[in-house]
């Protein structure tokens, strides 16, 4: 248990201060070794204060209750087993919007940014940002993919899939608390088994795609944290992708897109796939994306029959 009236907490009249317990947090976070010590202080002592992180900038002398203290010092033992941040308060930042995260759904990560990016890109390219597009999200966990499609798009419409229904109701509740209920939709489905003949625009999915023998070589905030069914992806991590490619196929209008998240390593053997598994000629011009730190991050093919 972390106490808050060891020295360098700065009791005020026998009461830890914001300031100094942020301080002793960060210092406890840092002698752990866990990477970002002082935001990651800074965000706990916010949340289980009901402050935003300003205000700790601009109250570092405020006096902490008992029962401020109590949740500080949880969230600090929480986090010291490793427990990510955004599952300890429940919630991530996904392309400037929050979406509520459970451990049912995975752990939104700033790198499948650029499935969102890739595809607002697309639009704009062929002049259908404002156009009613219909756009698949496979896999939709908490939604966030497609919430933020919706919101970059405004006129189109969306349908997010999932094989958990309990995935399925974060995902509706965070597109309902966004304002995008009304143009989504939300299916439980093993892949694309529940879509019939419908044509979409575009279709995004982050799967499966860890092999089981190299999820315990996984950070402990993943390999503890996340559904062990969004990490799985079969023995060579590449099942997800031999069945989403041909459906996808069938699913897309001619000049649709399909664009899906890849692991460390797989970008060679999902291109071969995209430009194999699909009636020919598929998506010949089928590209790998690398994201912001030059690491294959994405497959994507535009249908071209």
């Amino acid at each position: 248990m972390l106490d808050l009236n060891a020295p360098g907490v700065h009791a005020v009249d026998g009461r830890a201060t914001l300031g100094g317990t942020v301080r002793k947090l960060a210092a406890l976070f840092r002698e752990a070794g866990l990477p970002g010590p002082q935001l990651d202080a800074r965000i706990l002592a916010a949340e289980a204060c009901g402050l935003s992180p300003e205000d700790l900038i601009l109250k570092p002398s405020a006096p902490l209750s008992a029962g401020q203290e109590r949740q500080i010092a949880s969230f600090a033992a929480r986090r010291l087993a490793r427990e990510p941040v955004s599952r300890i308060i429940g919630r991530r930042e996904f392309w400037g919007l929050t979406f509520a995260i459970s451990p049912d759904t995975l752990d939104p990560r700033p790198e499948t940014e650029l499935l969102v990016e890739a595809v607002l890109g697309f639009a704009k390219a062929e002049g259908l940002a404002h156009a009613p597009l219909r756009i698949l999200d496979l896999g939709t966990g908490s939604g966030c993919l497609l919430g933020a499609l919706l919101a970059g798009l405004p006129q189109c419409y969306g349908v997010g899939l999932d094989r958990s229904e309990a995935a399925l109701t974060v995902a509706r509740d965070n597109l309902s608390r966004l304002g995008l209920l009304d143009r989504a939709a939300f299916l439980c489905s093993n892949w694309m088994s529940a879509i019939g003949g419908a044509a979409f625009d575009a279709i995004v999915c982050n799967p499966p795609y860890i092999a089981p023998s190299e999820i315990s070589q996984l950070e402990p905030e993943v390999k503890g944290y996340d559904p062990y069914l969004a990490l799985n992806g079969g023995e060579d991590g590449l099942d997800p992708y031999r069945a989403i490619v041909p459906q996808a196929y069938a699913a897309l209008r001619k000049g649709g897109l399909l664009i899906v998240e890849i692991g460390h390593r797989q970008g060679e053997a999902v291109l071969d796939l995209m430009k194999q598994s699909a009636p020919h000629p598929g998506f010949p011009g089928a590209q790998i994306l690398t994201d912001m730190g030059g690491i294959d991050r994405a497959v994507a093919g535009v249908r071209q029959s």
